[in-house]
């Protein structure tokens, strides 16, 4: 066989982890991209392609990072009305602004901002739950990042819908218009078991087995919560969405903080998956969800940053720091949620969360080339003994250096290619102005 054309050939890569079933890594190694795809990965690759070559000494190649929970738009909210107690910041901050500004203009601009900080420190693919999903989608398209995209649907009046059955109805025609749309994955999202009625929550769960997308809910986010549901229902929450049969593989639990060990069981039996947010946990004193204790009993656990209104940022890198050292210290213990299993919940075990694992996740042939490149040649990462503590324990979102979606290149010499950030700053500082008028 002679040399065959490649569109891209990353090459002399100082550490490849492929976060594969067995973490195979490579070390200055070599990845070949074509149509959008990797098709080819190794030691001395670069040989048998001839095409476009990005030379990466110094470099720490990683699967694209999924963010398994956000409200991207909110970006237009951080930090607003922090340091309040939560019922505080909900009815005096958060609530009157979206209440006023909420618009397909509002989650266009907000969501612009959250994919250029997303793109820059490394995630490829984001789970979003939020209002006017469609601008969500316009700004995803053109960018080329992927997103699972669900409408918040709670059981009174919101920017997406005036009633919970017009928030499903919506619902669907987004998933008919997107199903065809290579970076967009729709999913359903009713808000939490305080907010929707058994009978939302399993007409919606319903329209998640008829179309086979994303079940997108808050669980057991607060003792407030499990408080109300116990009063409500008589069960715990995980225990009453079990009761009215919405939890499968489908599911992905937002938050998880209060599960019981029984409530965990449920979860595993169930093959729901957890999307833990521990950096606005802590901002919002939620309180610290049992991590460790789901992934020992066999439950699929990703990282999500929430929105920036609780957290207040969306670099991935910082929140699996975060979670790996919040759980070693609360259990007392520092083998508790190791390097490993921490750069897993952002790469493999967040594609197996939004059951996109077939696709992305992992560097391995015949999957998207969805690839982040971490600068590791800079005296705070030096020396490198391991590289997965590395990036855990010692990176930054700052220090990624090139991101790769589906072959094309988004960020290079960190510099994010689609989009200008003066014209974002500029929407920022728009925005921040209407806002601030509401407490005038």
């Amino acid at each position: 066989m002679g040399v065959k054309s490649a569109d891209l050939i990353l090459t002399d890569i100082d550490y490849i982890l492929t976060m594969d079933d067995n973490l195979t890594e490579i070390q200055g190694g070599d990845i070949v991209i074509k149509d959008g795809k990797i098709v080819d990965i190794g030691k001395d690759k670069k040989n048998e392609y001839f095409g476009k070559t990005v030379v990466c000494r110094g470099k720490i190649a990683l699967p694209g990072f999924v963010n398994t929970h956000t409200h991207a738009a909110m970006t237009l909210l951080r930090g607003y009305g922090s340091d309040n107690p939560l019922k505080v910041w909900l009815e005096e901050y958060i609530w009157p602004a979206e209440g006023k500004f909420v618009s397909y203009e509002f989650v266009k601009d907000g969501t612009e901002i959250a994919v250029y900080e997303m793109l820059r420190t490394g995630t490829t693919t984001f789970v979003d739950m939020y209002f006017f999903e469609n601008a969500v989608a316009d700004v995803i398209s053109e960018i080329g990042i992927r997103g699972v995209l669900s409408t918040g649907i709670l059981d009174f009046p919101t920017p997406g819908a005036k009633t919970p059955d017009e928030g499903i109805e919506r619902t669907v025609e987004f998933i008919k218009e997107h199903r065809d749309n290579p970076f967009v994955y729709p999913a359903i999202g009713p808000h939490a078991p305080y907010t929707c009625s058994p009978e939302t929550l399993k007409k919606a769960f319903k329209v998640s087995q008829e179309y086979d997308v994303l079940y997108h809910i808050h669980i057991a986010e607060t003792e407030f919560e499990v408080s109300t549901v116990k009063e409500k229902y008589g069960k715990t929450p995980v225990e009453h969405l079990d009761s009215i049969g919405v939890l499968s593989e489908r599911t992905l639990a937002a938050h998880m903080v209060y599960p019981s060990d029984r409530e965990i069981d449920i979860l595993a039996e169930r093959g729901v998956k957890v999307a833990h947010c521990p950096e606005s946990n802590l901002k919002l004193a939620s309180g610290i969800a049992p991590v460790p204790e789901m992934i020992e009993r066999g439950v699929t656990v990703g990282v999500g940053t929430d929105g920036t209104a609780s957290n207040d940022d969306l670099d991935i890198i910082g929140e699996i720091s975060t979670a790996a050292k919040l759980h070693k210290g609360y259990r007392k213990n520092p083998t508790v949620l190791n390097a490993r299993e921490a750069l897993l919940m952002a790469t493999r075990w967040g594609a197996e969360a939004v059951r996109l694992d077939s696709v992305i996740g992992t560097l391995e042939t015949g999957k998207f080339a969805d690839i982040v490149l971490i600068d590791v040649s800079q005296p705070h990462l030096s020396p490198l003994y391991d590289p997965y503590t590395q990036v855990v324990y010692s990176a930054r979102g700052s220090d990624v250096d090139t991101v790769i979606v589906g072959g094309e290149i988004k960020v290079l010499n960190k510099k994010v290619i689609p989009l200008d950030r003066d014209y974002l700053l500029d929407r920022a500082n728009y925005w921040k102005e209407k806002i601030e008028s509401i407490k005038k």
